[in-house]
């Protein structure tokens, strides 16, 4: 469960630095995300979940 909130913690800090860093282009990205269509936007988001479960497998392999 400790994992669980690490990863949580670690989302958040990554996106409230983005979020203070460059707003003005997450206004930038999230205008190209609304252009797409709902297809293109959903291939992203299933391609983000298994690049993320990826990444999970791997972290458990090496750790």
């Amino acid at each position: 469960m400790i994992w669980v909130i690490l990863a949580f913690g670690l989302v958040l800090v990554v996106e409230g630095l983005v979020l203070a860093l460059a707003p003005l282009r997450v206004e930038q990205v999230l205008a190209l995300l609304a252009s797409l269509s709902r297809d293109q936007r959903r291939l992203m988001g299933l391609a983000s979940v298994a690049a993320g479960v990826a990444l999970v497998a791997l972290a458990r392999w090496l750790g």
